[in-house]
């Protein structure tokens, strides 16, 4: 007879430990579709509203963006259960929630969208859309006057956007992925880091049902008729006919996208306003992002800046490098436990535990601290070597260190390769484990031979590697075929390099990004570029490599602008061939800072 054996319980990035539950309250369910809610100006929004069968009042939770409420709710996800990431029935904008788990407990869903979208009434502005609907949601009799809001994304935005409001009814949030934290609903900085322009918003617009009277292109004012000739002489963008599409339509078509494509810069006083306004606000907020994010930057971009920002209670939640499923209903346990709390007085523990939670890869595990970047960091560099090598040593003043010579790549443009160039660095097998958690810099001196390029870079696991390099017969280069994890990466446009020095930090350099900073490159200059890298957590394993990739150019996975998943976009490349060298010497020592966290923490 075999002995009993303790049940086998994988860790799973997309489950918490201990993950809060409790029996529905209700079993069925009254739908109240295409409802009409007027606005303070009498355009009428049309939402869907999910309740229990019950006169009793109860609070309410609010799904609300710019995605179309025909394709969320409960009909839909019985014909569609929920697809993980790599299934190609996957679809983004399906973010409102699972009604029937927050139904059957206690909540109302309300589903609904700004005007201009779907069903909603189209004219003014929609600046106060959602703050109205939330106090017409806790006028009604089926609302006990408490207002949450659910929902990731599209929706996690909406959530930050209406909490620096303050409507009074508005007690708690949980915006996951929440969009970038500067600007509004998600500003130009956090989604396009280092200002290198990429296609999500336009592979993602093709999702949205918008109301739109395209009719011929009309005439723009004069300064922006400026911008617009500019953006149609500009190289770059004929390259790929699908944006040059875009601008000629002058804001006809996909308009906010064709604003990126014209003014691709931050305004000016951008980030005062938004820090300030971040820290007035005075509710709960638990947000949060996955490492899957930093492919499209602004969800896991904004997270973090709204944690450094918030003075009210807060918490953060970092998941796994796969996507969530949709239709969405991951994280629901979680979410309850939160609205449980503020909403329905339970004491769930909710506030008790540490305040960050985040899934560490290689690991694969989930860890707790109290604080982002977590306390305790050390801050470690590796230099940029010759022969492709990091390494922990500093270089010698005074030294053959001196002159050693940069190494360089030329880059080809997408109408002439789908060849992507690069530089890789590796470091030598780890001869013990390295855990790296948060932001990473790379401080990189280079030349290139044209006034801007893009510079992107990668870093990877690489590994385990257990063979010797030696000037032996294979032994010569590190092998082709080891395993490879790409963890994250970061971008700068050379001529956005200019630095907010009040505000940069060396493991998160802080670009001004704004027109008036912009400085072209001299061809054949030794410049310094600070470049942002994306936050992760990753334990290197034992005999693994740190790899670090430098280029300036991805391609489409598809073709005609397509890529495998809009969330994975590719970036605007430069229609010259350029020469890059890169620099690492005593006088331009080229350095990756990682956040190195000890074992004992």
């Amino acid at each position: 007879m075999s002995p009993d054996l303790p049940a086998l319980r994988p860790a799973s990035a997309e489950r918490l430990p201990g993950e809060y539950t409790r029996e529905p309250d209700y079993d069925k369910l009254i739908v109240e579709r295409d409802v009409r809610v007027p606005m303070r100006d009498g355009v009428e929004l049309c939402v869907d509203i999910y309740r229990p069968d019950t006169a009793e009042p109860l609070p309410a939770l609010l799904a609300f963006a710019i995605y179309n409420k025909d394709i969320q709710g409960p009909a839909l996800a019985e014909a569609l259960p929920p697809q993980p990431s790599w299934s190609s029935a996957w679809c983004g904008p399906q973010e409102a929630g699972d009604t029937r788990f927050l139904v059957s407990r206690g909540y109302i869903h309300v589903i609904g969208m700004p005007r201009g979208i779907g069903k909603a009434g189209s004219g003014g502005s929609r600046e106060w859309d959602s703050y109205d609907l939330i106090e017409w949601i806790a006028r009604q009799p089926w609302c006990d006057g408490n207002v949450g809001m659910v929902g990731i994304s599209g929706f996690g935005a909406e959530q930050m956007y209406v909490a620096r409001q303050g409507p009074p009814h508005l007690k708690a949030i949980f915006p996951f992925d929440p969009r970038g934290a500067y600007g509004t609903l998600g500003g130009f900085r956090e989604e396009y880091p280092g200002g290198v322009l990429h296609l999500f918003r336009y592979l993602v617009s093709h999702f949205g049902v918008f109301h739109q009277d395209k009719g011929a292109p009309g005439e723009l004012d004069e300064q922006r008729e400026q911008l617009w000739r500019e953006a149609m002489a500009n190289d770059d963008y004929k390259l790929h006919p699908h944006l040059y599409n875009v601008v000629t339509m002058k804001g006809q078509h996909l308009p906010t996208f064709f604003n990126v494509l014209i003014d691709p810069y931050v305004p000016e006083g951008e980030a005062d306003r938004s820090e300030r306004e971040i820290g007035g606000i005075d509710i709960p907020v638990y947000t949060g992002s996955g490492w899957y994010g930093y492919t499209y930057k602004t969800h896991l971009q904004g997270a973090q800046t709204y944690w450094r920002h918030l003075r009210t209670t807060k918490k953060m939640l970092l998941a796994g490098p796969a996507h969530i499923e949709r239709p969405f209903h991951g994280l629901h346990g979680e979410i309850l436990r939160w609205y449980d709390h503020w909403l329905k007085g339970m004491d769930t523990g909710v506030v008790e535990e540490p305040a960050v939670r985040y899934w560490l890869q290689g690991a694969n595990e989930w860890r707790t601290d109290a604080d982002w970047p977590l306390p305790g960091t050390q801050w470690t560099p590796f230099y940029l070597d010759s022969w492709e090598r990091l390494r922990t040593e500093p270089f010698t003043p005074s030294s053959v260190d001196d002159r050693i010579p940069p190494d360089a790549f030329v880059q080809m443009p997408l109408s002439q390769t789908r060849q992507v160039s690069r530089l890789r660095f590796l470091s030598a097998p780890l001869n013990e484990d390295l855990t790296v958690v948060g932001p990473s810099s790379l401080k990189l001196f280079a030349s290139i031979d044209a006034e801007d390029t893009n510079w992107i870079v990668a870093l990877s696991d690489v590994g385990p590697d257990d063979h010797v390099q030696t000037v032996r017969e294979g032994e010569r280069d590190v092998r082709r075929d080891l395993p490879e994890r790409e963890l994250t990466r970061g971008w700068l446009k050379a001529s956005n390099r200019a630095l907010d020095d009040e505000r940069s930090l060396p493991y998160k350099p802080f670009h001004k990004l704004t027109r008036a900073a912009r400085q072209a490159v001299r061809p054949g200059e030794v410049v310094e570029y600070n470049i942002e890298i994306l936050a992760t957590a990753n334990q290197f394993r034992k005999g693994h490599r740190i790899c670090l990739d430098v280029m300036s150019m991805d391609a489409p996975t598809g073709v005609a602008g397509a890529t495998n998943a809009e969330y994975v976009p590719y970036h605007v490349n430069s229609a010259k061939t350029t020469l890059h060298k890169i620099f690492h010497n005593t006088r331009y020592p080229s350095r990756l800072l990682l956040p190195v966290i000890p074992d004992e923490l």
